[in-house]
């Protein structure tokens, strides 16, 4: 029996941001804030010529932090910010302790030229600290979910006003969206929640070929996921609550090991394990609210990765949960950087 397609993923640095430890746990240090990475991933997927597919997944930050003046005005809240390395930069000359731990010699050379060598870019969702610089990828096909692009050219209600984003963040005849999906409740079915933009009769993107058949579909315990390269190495999966569009990836490394990339379905490994709770705050006018568009939905989709997880290792199949915003993971884990692998 042949094995099942594969993809490798390494994790990239692009850049730094520091979060106020209270805003996104409970029971936190008022006072203490934590410098952490805004993590991209380079996953490679074999295809049947022998060739490599390089899909990106998030941009992390911007290295000019040259944002809107309505995000520039909010940059206050997570510095210090440091831009030293950003995705680009990981992609071309790979992650500087990963090439020390991973024993891969220095080179003067390329590892990945973003300009050439990258076909796919996957944007989790539209915050700033994961949209980093399209430009530097001016051949890639970019993917984001269902209402980004809305999201970012009208905003979504008092939490995201249109002045929070660039409409032009993304190349627009190079950007796909995934399917939209329908969904009970009010999540999502606002009267300001953002619509689906259809792929455009001139675009000039260049979507795997599983694109024609591309259906959400229940795997596990996750209710909708999407089979990018249509041979069950990489998932997609709708996880909402965090803001409109937001997804994860699910990807397979071997027979009993895949890797969970979180995006900021949570900010910290505690509430992966289940010790604390998403954090809430003063939301300025007078109530409480957490980093997420609505606290219970972000909290119903990390309880279903929890039971993915934990169902998945009841069958003897590992699966590792890698947040964008973790820094005991980065630090233990520079040989799973690149060009290193996990």
């Amino acid at each position: 029996m042949a094995a099942s397609p594969t993809v490798t993923v390494s994790a990239l640095d692009a850049g730094q941001i520091t979060l106020p430890e209270h805003m996104f746990v409970t029971d936190a240090d008022p006072e203490k804030k934590n410098l952490v990475p805004s993590l991209s991933f380079l996953i490679r997927h074999a295809e049947p010529d022998g060739s490599l597919t390089n899909l990106v997944f998030d941009l992390g930050v911007k290295r000019d932090l040259k944002y809107t003046p309505a995000q520039q005005n909010e940059l206050d809240t997570w510095q210090p910010i440091n831009t030293d390395t950003d995705c680009a930069q990981s992609l071309r000359n790979g992650v500087a302790d990963a090439i020390k731990t991973a024993d891969v010699a220095e080179t003067n050379g390329l590892f990945l030229d973003p300009a050439k060598d990258v076909d796919y870019i996957i944007i989790s969702h539209a915050h700033w600290d994961h949209t980093g610089m399209p430009s530097d990828f001016p051949s890639a096909t970019f993917a984001v979910g269902s209402g980004t692009l809305n999201l970012f050219k009208y905003g979504a209600g008092p939490a995201y006003p249109a002045d929070l984003f660039n409409d032009d963040e993304l190349p627009a005849l190079r950007t796909i969206e995934f399917p939209p999906i329908s969904r009970t409740g009010i999540y999502g079915n606002e009267a300001y929640a953002p619509k689906h933009t259809p792929l455009p009769e001139v675009s000039q993107a260049k979507p795997p070929a599983a694109a024609a058949k591309w259906a959400w579909k229940p795997f596990g315990e996750l209710p909708h996921t999407l089979d990018f390269f249509g041979d069950g190495s990489l998932y997609v999966v709708d996880t909402p609550g965090h803001i409109y569009g937001h997804v994860n990836l699910l990807a397979r490394l071997g027979e009993k090991k895949y890797v969970y990339l979180a995006g900021d379905c949570c900010h910290d490994r505690r509430l992966v394990s289940g010790e604390r709770d998403i954090g809430l705050y003063d939301d300025g006018h007078g109530g409480l609210r957490s980093i997420h568009t609505d606290t219970d939905e972000a909290r119903s989709s990390l309880h279903r990765v929890r039971e993915f997880v934990k169902k998945k290792g009841e069958e003897g199949i590992e699966v590792e949960v890698v947040l964008a915003h973790d820094p005991v993971w980065r630090r233990e884990n520079a040989h799973k950087c690149w060009p290193g692998k996990m």
